[in-house]
């Protein structure tokens, strides 16, 4: 999939924009391919898979395998 960078947060983690999607994907640092959580801006464009996860009852999709596009 492909996405936009929206915001990133100085703990690491930032959220990615979807085209058609009205929710944006949380992604952690440990989650970036081929680039440090340093280089990314917002607006950058990005590839990524999507990977569900359950916690406290609740599904929640994720960014991984997050690389430049």
């Amino acid at each position: 999939m492909t996405g936009t960078i929206k915001t990133l947060n100085e703990r690491g983690y930032g959220f990615i924009s979807v085209e058609g999607e009205s929710n944006d994907l949380f992604f952690h640092n440990s989650a970036l391919v081929g680039v440090s959580f340093n280089e990314l801006q917002p607006g950058d464009a990005v590839t990524f898979e999507t990977e569900k996860t359950s916690k406290d009852g609740q599904e929640k999709t994720s960014a991984v395998n997050v690389a430049r596009a």
